[in-house]
Parts: structure tokens; sequence; C-alpha cells
């Protein structure tokens, strides 16, 4: 499941990267992502159905920074997303939970961060 802030950028991001995420997911512009913090990014992710085996956030900061760093309590990531997170920055966890209405802070793994930077770099992660 892809969630996207209803935001002209948000939705330019989604069009670019929509080609390499396949035919078979569910895609939803919603207009209270927009400017949306932590908090209410959170009780999102609460409402995805169980259905839903990954979803794909796409918002803005700080509320996607905040939310990652609240979500993560480990990984290889973790102090990359205490550095800058540029936009265009795709933060990769892995929740460590059964169902998405169990999604709280402290319940996922950091695993990745590819920045902008990172792919023009060519180091990719």
């Amino acid at each position: 499941m892809v969630l996207c802030s209803s935001s002209l950028r948000t939705r330019e991001t989604l069009a670019a990267i929509l080609p390499a995420l396949g035919d078979a997911l569910e895609i939803r512009i919603e207009r209270a992502l927009y400017g949306a913090g932590a908090a209410e990014l959170l009780q999102r992710l609460r409402q995805v159905s169980n259905r839903a085996s990954s979803v794909m956030l796409i918002g803005h900061n700080p509320g996607i920074q905040d939310l990652a760093l609240g979500l993560a309590s480990s990984g290889p990531a973790l102090a990359s997303l205490h550095e800058k997170f540029p936009t265009g920055a795709l933060a990769t966890v892995d929740l460590e939970v059964e169902r998405w209405g169990d999604v709280d802070n402290g319940t996922a793994m950091a695993t990745n961060l590819v920045t902008p930077r990172s792919l023009e770099s060519g180091a990719g992660a």
C-alpha cells in the first residue's frame, strides 16, 4: 500500500517511482497527510488493514523523520536517521508487530536510509 500526501511535490514523487512499485498495490492520496506530524502519521499507520504487508508513506518533514525516529529502536540505519533527512530520502523500517494496530514507538528496526546524494554518488544506501 502507498499512502501519499495530497501535495503536488509528493504526488510528483509518487508518479516518478510508480513504475518501480509494480501493479498490485493500493494507492491512497490523503489530504490529512499534508503537514502531519509524527503522532498523526502513527495513528494513520495503525488504521492500515492487516491485508497490507507493507506500506510506503510519502509525506513531509519533520513528520516523516520524527515518525521514523520514533518507530525505530535499533538497526543499522538508526544513526543515519538522526542526521539530516533530506527531501527525497527513503527510510526503511522493519516493524516488529503482528498487526498494524500494534504499531508504536520503539517497535521497528531502521534498516536503510537512501538519500538523493547517495544515489548520485553511487553509494545507494
